[in-house]
């Protein structure tokens, strides 16, 4: 899928030892988006951050959390991002999901792009 113009980027924060059966949360909520065929998703791993307790997790050497927090980024036109956070409901997601408008000016998939940038 092609998205250019206006679209939708839902961000999903939680911890990167969140589980949904066994597997990491994270891994969950990209398969459904794959599921649900979106533009695309992607996973960041923070070096730092707090959330509703005030424990901070971070990265430095002195205090190594094996508990960092992970952003979920997905980006898709708006009612395909809003068809999609539904099925986010049974996850029971506890960490933060924040919806902002974005202005894609270039998307190209894969199967469209020249050989060399691959």
């Amino acid at each position: 899928m092609k998205v250019t113009g206006s679209a939708l980027r839902v961000t999903i924060i939680i911890n990167e030892s969140d589980t949904w059966h066994h597997k990491p949360l994270f891994n969950e909520i990209v398969q459904r988006a794959r599921t649900a065929g979106l533009a695309g998703a992607a996973v960041f791993r923070g070096i730092e951050g707090f959330g509703s307790s005030s424990l901070i997790h971070t990265t430095r050497l002195l205090s190594l959390s094996e508990d960092l927090p992970v952003a979920v980024v997905i980006i898709d036109a708006e009612e395909r991002i809003r068809e999609f956070l539904p099925r986010l409901d049974e996850l029971r997601l506890g960490g933060v999901v924040a919806l902002d408008p974005v202005e894609v000016t270039r998307h190209v998939p894969d199967a469209e792009r020249p050989q060399e940038e691959r």
